[in-house]
């Protein structure tokens, strides 16, 4: 059954203070991570989202026991691998499931995993996965949309990746843990999602160095034992509410942020005009009574500006009077909320992975997601002006937003998702 549509009614300020999720992005490939132990693993920090779910359900058909012993902490367990394939039926439904072929790999030493899907948006390349792989000294085959790798040996060698790639790093990373080899990846992605899964990693015994750095070295072990680990927050989320809070022209907190995690937004909202007040864990956007500046800004890999954050700050560019300049060459076709935007009164000019857009006032209209961020961006824009706006296709916010409704009201938002209504005895 789909999730009912979001019902936001907009035009008033944010205020008071919302704790961020734990990061999905960093808590998916560490779960995937957890099936290198043959030793139970306890995380701590891990949101429950329909994604998180898909992955655990992955991770059973390979023969991982899974228990929530709190709201966000999981007990997981592989004693032993019972499955070396991937379905499609679950590997399809996001592109992160394909970092199962690392693990696997270093595990079993082989796997069978469909191409990933996902988001409804842009190709899901992973070329540079296979080369990782092949480079060092895995065989791997694709037939009509599968992949089948096998590894007769450790890992061994060198690689540069072609591009920052943050599953591509990942994977190499999972299929390099087990053995006697050492593995040296270049250009590798420095992305705070890789670099909590190598701090995951080590410290169930794994031998990695230059963590936070482009060049690592992997040195195989023979087994990793069982351990406790807290994931990091969600910089996405963060960033998020972040964009929320300036977009109404509100005063909010969060906690459970790494301020560290969002410079890069820090710094665009400085520049349009908005306060930033960074403390540990905290951190605090004032944008009340602000009038804000327009800016330019281009999508980059870690520590630039992500480009999960994208079609938010696209949304709140819109109410921003002046020109601005968004290009995102990390995802191009990451271009679906521009559409339904433009439902809402947007002026926003596509070329290429380019949108020049001319802020001005939105207003209230039916809308629906095509996609995570593409809805985020659809409630943010909600949030900023009166009248009642519908949102249709809410499974893709509840991939990555965890009781939004609920957490929306806990800062002043008008949002409601209704009860599905149920069928009549009759029908």
């Amino acid at each position: 059954m789909q999730p009912t549509p979001l019902h936001i009614k907009g035009g008033r300020a944010l205020s008071g203070e919302i704790a961020v999720q734990p990061s999905k992005n960093a808590a998916l490939p560490i779960i995937v991570a957890s099936l290198l132990s043959s030793e139970p693993v306890t995380l701590h920090g891990v949101p429950r989202l329909s994604d998180v779910q898909t992955i655990l359900d992955l991770a059973q058909h390979i023969g991982t026991r899974h228990t929530w012993v709190g709201p966000h902490s999981l007990i997981l367990h592989t004693p032993e691998v019972l499955h070396t394939d991937a379905p499609y039926a679950l590997v399809s439904k996001m592109r992160a499931s394909f970092i199962i072929m690392g693990a696997l790999l270093a595990r079993a030493g082989a796997a069978t995993v469909s191409m990933p899907g996902g988001c409804a948006w842009g190709p899901r390349p992973v070329d540079q996965h296979v080369k990782a792989f092949r480079a060092l000294g895995v065989e791997v085959s694709e037939d009509g949309g599968n992949f089948d790798a096998r590894r007769a040996s450790s890992l061994n060698g060198r690689f540069v990746f072609e591009l920052l790639t943050v599953g591509g790093t990942q994977n190499a990373i999972l299929a390099a843990v087990l053995g006697d080899g050492t593995v040296t990846l270049e250009n590798a992605s420095i992305d705070t999602d890789v670099v909590d899964l190598i701090n995951f990693l080590n410290s169930l015994g794994a031998d990695i160095e230059g963590t936070g750095t482009n060049t690592l070295t992997i040195r195989g072990v023979p087994a990793l034992h069982g351990g406790e680990y807290t994931v990091i927050p969600d910089r996405i989320e963060a960033g998020t509410f972040m964009i929320a809070a300036a977009a109404t022209r509100s005063r909010i907190t969060l906690t459970n942020v790494r301020p560290d995690h969002l410079r890069a937004l820090s710094s665009k909202l400085m520049e349009m005009g908005v306060d930033i007040l960074e403390t540990d864990d905290r951190l605090v956007v004032d944008a009340e009574g602000r009038e804000l500046k327009p800016v330019n800004l281009t999508t980059q890999s870690f520590p630039g500006f992500p480009t999960d954050l994208q079609p938010q700050m696209s949304a709140l560019l819109a109410t921003v009077p002046g020109t601005s300049v968004v290009q995102d060459p990390v995802y191009p076709d990451r271009l679906t909320h521009v559409a339904e935007l433009h439902r809402m009164g947007a002026n926003i000019t596509v070329s290429g992975y380019t949108q020049v857009i001319q802020g001005g006032p939105l207003h209230a209209a039916p809308v629906k997601a095509a996609d995570l961020r593409a809805g985020a961006a659809l409630f943010i824009a909600a949030l900023t002006t009166p009248g009642e706006t519908v949102i249709d296709g809410v499974q893709y916010l509840n991939r990555g937003y965890e009781n939004l409704a609920e957490r929306l009201r806990s800062v002043g938002a008008n949002a409601v998702q209704p009860l599905p209504m149920l069928a009549s005895a009759m029908d």
